[in-house]
């Protein structure tokens, strides 16, 4: 069976079909990158509304595209929708930014770096270690997901050839511990 493209009868009704498949995939395609954060995070119902959703949203939008093959438009605009949906997923996903990280740093100026850190307000772990030029100081620093990013900046002012890594935390249970301590204070 094979398939060929007829791009003469496109009209506006296709044209507006293909509009419609496009916003479709956005939409799912979003819901989808988003529930696989939800699902990093262990956010459970979370998860399971997004792919309830996104579910929901492909199967319509596939059914419209499989009965309706002989349209190019269509195929054009699923695929498109599907490139969109990915960046507009990540874009949703790093604009809602939920969670925590930690920033590891591996750097040789450790003492005056984990200084600086904690005179600005950061919660700094350090650590000594040995690294293939020597001596090295590994910095752990735990922070909410939308300040991870101001985090580096800072690292490489004090030491450009410093090493780092960002690490999504799942749970934490000091942050939990702290949550506990304020109820029982109140």
């Amino acid at each position: 069976m094979a398939i060929s493209f007829d791009f003469s009868n496109i009209t506006g009704e296709v044209i507006l079909g293909g509009v419609l498949i496009a916003c479709a995939r956005v939409f799912d395609v979003s819901l989808g990158v988003l529930r696989m954060a939800a699902q990093a995070q262990g956010r459970k119902k979370a998860a399971w509304g997004f792919a309830f959703m996104e579910s929901l949203t492909w199967v319509v939008v596939v059914s419209s595209i499989v009965t309706n093959l002989q349209h190019p438009v269509y195929a054009i605009a699923f695929a498109l929708g599907f490139a969109t949906g990915t960046l507009v997923g990540v874009t949703l996903e790093g604009f809602f930014a939920s969670g925590e990280q930690v920033v590891r740093i591996f750097t040789h100026r450790g003492d005056e770096m984990a200084a600086k850190f904690r005179e600005d307000g950061w919660r700094v772990t350090q650590f000594e270690g040995k690294g293939r030029d020597g001596p090295i100081q590994l910095l752990f620093i735990h922070v909410p997901r939308k300040k991870a990013h101001k985090v580096i900046p800072h690292a490489r002012e004090l030491d450009d050839s410093c090493f780092i890594v960002v690490d999504d935390v799942r749970s934490s249970l000091a942050a939990r511990h702290a949550a506990t301590q304020q109820l029982v204070r109140k």
